[in-house]
């Protein structure tokens, strides 16, 4: 093979490997990563998949684990328990102001005292092309202007992003 088609070869295999990673496939298999480490309280997996601006917002990853740390070790000294992190769709893949997004829906559902709470929520996702997987954000953020200047400043999206639907009912335990 003449050293023309061998460049030609490896091109096309990377580009091959960069497309195929931002595939919806991808995006939930890294979602569900990421649900399961929530249920697991593998904080170091949650904030791997966390957009980095959101993580610098925290102090870094140091302080962002022990603050995640910290406050589920409060909550679940309060009785928080969560039952169910799953998650149920990913929207299409688009590509828009440099970077590859979609929208992941989920279901949490938690139990704190004597309340079961149900939430379906969703996630924007951004692919991180460096390091080959997705970092998510939660999608309610987006409507907090302040906020969404801060981590993604000049935002603009053809994504649809539902409101969260949080459904709270009383249990005996």
């Amino acid at each position: 093979m003449n050293r023309l088609k061998k460049i030609m070869l490896v091109v096309l295999l990377v580009s091959s490997a960069s497309v195929f990673s931002q595939n919806k496939e991808d995006a939930l298999s890294d979602a569900q990563i990421t649900s399961k480490a929530t249920l697991e309280m593998d904080f170091k997996t949650v904030l791997k998949h966390t957009l980095p601006k959101v993580v610098d917002m925290m102090g870094g990853e140091d302080a962002a684990l022990t603050l995640l740390e910290s406050t589920f070790d409060t909550m679940k000294a309060q009785g928080f328990k969560f039952e169910k992190a799953d998650i149920i769709s990913v929207s299409e893949i688009v590509e828009e102001q440099g970077q590859y997004r979609c929208v992941i829906e989920g279901y949490n559902q938690m139990k704190m005292a004597n309340q079961r709470i149900k939430s379906k929520s969703y996630l924007l996702g951004i692919y991180n092309e460096t390091d080959g997987f997705w970092w998510f954000l939660e999608a309610k953020q987006l409507k907090n202007k302040a906020m969404l200047d801060m981590v993604l400043p000049e935002f603009k999206t053809s994504l649809d992003i539902p409101d969260d639907d949080v459904e709270v009912e009383q249990i005996e335990d």
